[in-house]
């Protein structure tokens, strides 16, 4: 079925779904005011309490925490204007069969619709070349990356690919390998191991808890240049912003990151020239580069690759000619 359709009935809205990767250890009525357009938290609040929506067919509290692959099912009813519609967007799809889609997602692109960005979304491309998405819950999406970070997303263009894809996320037999910049001279490649749950008091902000959802990240050293390094990271999870909040929590915030660095120290033996390219990069230098997963039809296992793109590659280029100078 569709994430969100409507029924005959002018007020009905069908509500079913699998959390993806990113929603994991959120609050339920957080994941659902995201979900769902046209719709009030209060109103899905009061339609969680009266049971009208299920999470894996069974009652649950606005605050109930969800889990990678639960299952959210039930109406609303309530007058709402639902409108996923197709748009021919470019996409940059590196593959595709009967099972899957593999695409190489340009940063500033939104990954799905939720509140100020209704359109222009990757599940609006989807909808448009690949119609068929439109049958299987958040049009084959499984899991997402930050509107600004780039790079490889693999998704589901069947139902039983879509039950296998988020059995291997919850397995942890899917992973990404990342290509991160961050400030300041890294020694040596280690691995990080701490909690990660929602901030305090910045709602939008993700932050290093003891009461938050574990959360590991392994990195080695790519590159390094005067005040930056190029980083090569592996997730153990998929928590939200997990590699930009525990990369500022060691102090390492990421190159570009407004939210999570923005007072990151740029180093006075920096040459002009490097520095003013590290503070002018217009996004957090981050890039999902590999991809491996068991293909759901044929149990293959399948990598992918995707390069960096210009501006990341324009940073480094940048970098290595003034190291060397």
């Amino acid at each position: 079925m569709p994430t969100n359709t409507q029924n005959s009935e002018k007020n009905h809205l069908v509500i079913d779904f699998r959390v993806d990767e990113g929603e994991h250890g959120r609050r339920l009525d957080q994941v659902l005011a995201e979900r769902v357009d046209g719709v009030s938290r209060g109103r899905l609040q009061q339609s969680l309490k009266e049971g009208d929506i299920l999470c894996n067919d069974k009652k649950a509290k606005p605050k109930t925490s969800v889990c990678l692959g639960d299952k959210i099912s039930g109406a609303v009813w309530c007058e709402v204007q639902v409108a996923h519609a197709p748009q021919a967007i470019a996409l940059d799809v590196l593959y595709h069969d009967q099972d899957i889609i593999v695409l190489n997602k340009p940063a500033g692109m939104v990954v799905h619709p939720a509140a100020g960005n209704h359109d222009g979304t990757l599940l609006n491309a989807l909808l448009h070349y690949f119609p068929s998405t439109a049958e299987l819950p958040r049009a084959g999406i499984v899991h997402r990356l930050d509107k600004d970070t780039s790079g490889l997303l693999v998704v589901a263009h069947s139902l039983r690919a879509h039950t296998h894809l988020v059995e291997q996320l919850q397995e942890r037999t899917m992973g990404r390998t990342y290509l991160a910049l961050v400030h300041r001279y890294v020694t040596a490649g280690d691995t990080i191991d701490e909690p990660i749950g929602r901030h305090r008091s910045e709602r939008v902000k993700m932050a290093v808890r003891s009461d938050g959802k574990a959360a590991r990240t392994h990195y080695r050293i790519e590159e390094r240049f005067d005040g930056v390094t190029l980083l090569r990271v592996q997730l153990e999870s998929g928590r939200t912003h997990q590699i930009r909040v525990h990369m500022a929590h060691i102090h390492h915030p990421l190159v570009g990151d407004k939210v999570y660095g923005a007072q990151a120290h740029v180093p006075k033996g920096m040459s002009e020239v490097a520095r003013e390219a590290v503070q002018q990069f217009p996004r957090q230098a981050l890039h999902a580069a590999e991809l491996h997963l068991t293909h759901p039809g044929s149990g293959e296992t399948m990598t992918f690759s995707a390069p960096l793109p210009d501006d990341f590659t324009a940073l480094l280029d940048v970098l290595r000619v003034e190291q060397e100078a």
